[in-house]
């Protein structure tokens, strides 16, 4: 069986962000409970609950192990220091999805898997040396499936497929206009399964629902996708920002082609929206918007979410008669 929980499901920023006076915002700040605070995005992954998987590090990670106590430390007897945190993969390599790693520093043990470009963006900058490579192995997502293992080579049950998605380089290597969009690696999509358990899908950031990606998704089990906007324009509508969805690399979630459209006809049987934006009205228990989202079969992924996939039943042949 796998089981994930939600660490995290914001956009970058979380929800309040420190420096926003929207509506949405001042409504988490004061409390209510139709505004429910969020961190930014990011999931645990377990095959046998013990042994745990970070899908991607956001900046509150420590405040996240804090929350959840299936990553608190279970030390042996005369063990001073222990956690079940045995490996991280990265979906890209934003800030709201590497800078947790920084946190990881006190000469624990795991294993960082990312796409090449990801480990790239790691090895040019020398903070993240502090991440001791002697203890904390980076090992490149292979085309095809990995097996994931710990940092000293045990199998972790736990089986990921990573694949380009429509997506954009990291913010803070733009130069210039707009880059465009691009899908070679810099961002990624994974497909994460424990035994013979269905795959689930980790998709937090995608430009565009291509025809690969359709039939990649079709009948799946759990899908958790992009869901920064509801639509297109929202920051400029709100006074939030300049950008389009579109320019930062993510669809929206309404219009004619929007993820709600985008996955009518694809049979998923468990759809989940993460990596809200704080301008997204889908962040509100009582907005029209979640009330759409729902009747569309969508759920919003809050913080502490824990999802479960079982293995497939054996088909059952009937009998003679």
């Amino acid at each position: 069986m796998l089981r994930l929980i939600v660490l995290g499901s914001a956009a970058g920023g979380g929800f309040p962000q420190w420096n926003s006076a929207g509506p949405g915002c001042l409504r988490a700040r004061a409390g209510d409970p139709a505004a429910r605070p969020r961190t930014q995005c990011s999931l645990a992954a377990s095959a046998d609950g013990r042994r745990w998987v970070l899908l991607n590090a956001a900046p509150e990670l420590t405040a996240q192990i804090a929350a959840t106590p299936a990553l608190h430390p279970h030390p042996a007897p005369g063990q001073v220091r222990h956690s079940p945190i045995a490996a991280a993969v990265l979906t890209g390599a934003e800030v709201d999805t590497v800078a947790g790693l920084l946190s990881l520093r006190e000469r624990h043990p795991f294993a960082l898997y990312a796409a090449p470009q990801a480990l790239a963006v790691l090895a040019a900058n020398p903070i993240f040396r502090v991440l001791d490579p002697g203890l904390v192995p980076r090992r490149p997502l292979a085309v095809g499936e990995t097996e994931l293992e710990d940092a000293a080579g045990e199998p972790l049950g736990l089986t990921v497929e990573a694949f380009s998605v429509p997506g954009k380089i990291p913010l803070f290597l733009e130069e210039g206009a707009d880059p465009g969009h691009e899908e070679e690696g810099s961002t990624i999509g994974l497909s994460i399964r424990a035994g013979d358990a269905p795959p689930a899908f980790f998709i937090p950031g995608c430009a565009a629902m291509t025809p690969a990606l359709c039939e990649r998704l079709r009948g799946a089990a759990l899908v958790l996708f992009d869901g920064t906007l509801w639509r297109d324009d929202e920051m400029r509508r709100t006074g939030a920002g300049v950008k389009t969805g579109a320019r930062m690399g993510h669809m929206s979630v309404d219009g004619p082609g929007g993820v709600i459209a985008a996955f009518r006809d694809l049979g998923v049987r468990r759809r989940v929206l993460v990596h809200l934006n704080n301008t997204n009205p889908l962040l509100l228990a009582d907005s029209p918007e979640r009330a759409l989202a729902g009747a569309a079969g969508w759920e919003v992924a809050e913080d502490g979410m824990e999802l479960f996939v079982q293995p497939t039943p054996p088909a059952v042949r009937a009998g003679p008669a």
